[in-house]
């Protein structure tokens, strides 16, 4: 009789292998709760240990996303800016109006 193998989403491994490197639990324990060899869970973990050097580079892709960033916070900068200064003309012209008419 055959058991059915049982599939650990990336998430679910991921939750295990901080338990064992975070929370200290030992992986005799947790193979044990789930009812697991130990050595899939070593091999869990050496998978995360291997791919660690990833959560420090920068990617080109990264660099480039943030500088298309901060050229669209630039470009939208300088539209406020001018936007500023087309209100402050418009609020001039209707202050001069306003003195014209007697109003202020």
């Amino acid at each position: 009789m055959s058991k059915t193998r049982r599939h650990f989403s990336a998430e679910q491994k991921a939750q295990i292998v901080r338990r064992h490197l975070a929370d200290k639990e030992p992986v005799s324990q947790l193979a044990e709760e789930l009812q697991v060899q130990p050595s899939v869970i070593h091999l869990w973990v050496n998978q995360v240990l291997e791919q660690a050097q990833h959560a420090f580079e920068r990617s080109p892709a990264n660099g480039r996303l943030e500088h298309a960033k901060d050229r669209r916070i630039e470009q939208l900068e300088a539209k406020l800016v001018q936007k500023n200064e087309v209100i402050a003309e418009l609020m001039e012209d209707n202050v001069r109006s306003k003195k014209a008419a007697g109003e202020l």
